[in-house]
């Protein structure tokens, strides 16, 4: 019985996402007023999307940039061990909690964030690491 109340309950729920609408992007906001630019920009949701896409672009770029100096770090590393550095990471993630919380950003999304990106550049200096290693760069290989 109470594995078709779940699959019941599981359904529900499936099929209620399916039927969830898309909101408007070219109507005026349902309540509020835009605050960004003193209220010039953020009329419709298109623009608010469109502000963030154009923001989401840059971040993309820095995180780039940001691979590249990860890319470099390796060469400094004696050992595919050293790549992950706790009390470094530790530390960057802190730096972007203050500085979320200076720029008006809650420090949990910085967070969040940091770690997630920290932990996905470690798996790509680890990939960094193994590609010297299958070229017979690496020195601690040999």
């Amino acid at each position: 019985m109470r594995v078709k109340i779940m699959a019941a309950l599981v359904g529900c729920l499936l099929a209620g996402s399916a039927y969830a609408e898309e909101p408007a992007t070219d109507r005026p906001a349902l309540w509020g007023s835009p605050t960004i630019d003193h209220g010039a920009c953020c009329k419709t949701l298109g623009e608010v999307r469109s502000n963030i896409d154009r923001i989401d672009r840059q971040i993309i770029r820095l995180m780039a940039e940001r691979s590249h100096y990860v890319h470099e770090a390796a060469r400094f590393k004696a050992n595919p061990a050293q790549v992950e550095a706790p009390q470094r990471a530790e530390a960057v993630v802190r730096r972007a909690m203050a500085t979320a919380e200076q720029e008006g950003l809650s420090p949990k999304i910085a967070e969040a964030t940091y770690r997630a990106m920290i932990g996905a550049f470690i798996a790509y200096e680890q990939e960094v690491f193994s590609a010297a290693a299958a070229a017979g760069k690496a020195p601690w290989s040999k």
